[in-house]
């Protein structure tokens, strides 16, 4: 179980795990898309001035690889406790339903030839589905209408 903060009733959260779904939250704002490209706008603005040197490529070369370089560990940070929180959520509807299998509920530990079996275990089941419902949606066809 997760640990609890004693005064909310919570889980307790690092300081790195809050941070970064801050950072995440306000990654994926339109407000902040709007602010980079003011940026680049004003960066690009200012080479007369500057006179394209390389100082001035360096500025914004930088600048975003450093961004870039930190905003990976940070989306990947998110992206992993989603996943995660997603991959549990499964588990207990698949636990819950009596008419699933519980051998899926491990599938992310299984090599790619595994999964892929699987994989086509269910289209198979998909493709099946769809051949006893086409004669049925067939016949709906010919029929009237109700009302019309």
């Amino acid at each position: 179980m997760a640990s609890r903060s004693m005064r909310s009733g919570r889980p307790s959260r690092s300081f790195f795990t809050r941070f970064a779904q801050w950072v995440a939250v306000q990654a994926g704002k339109p407000t902040t898309f709007a602010c980079a490209a003011a940026i680049i706008v004003l960066w690009a603005i200012s080479g007369p001035f500057f006179g394209f040197g390389d100082t001035w490529q360096l500025v914004i070369n930088t600048s975003t690889t450093i961004i870039t370089f930190l905003m990976v560990f940070v989306i990947q940070n998110s992206q992993n406790r989603d996943t995660a929180a997603l991959h549990i959520k499964l588990d207990e509807l698949i636990c819950k339903n009596h008419l699933t299998r519980n051998v899926l509920l491990d599938l992310e530990e299984l090599d790619d030839a595994a999964l892929e079996e699987i994989r086509a275990e269910y289209e198979a089941m998909a493709r099946a589905e769809r051949e006893n419902r086409a004669p049925v949606a067939a016949s709906r066809k010919g029929k009237a209408e109700p009302g019309g």
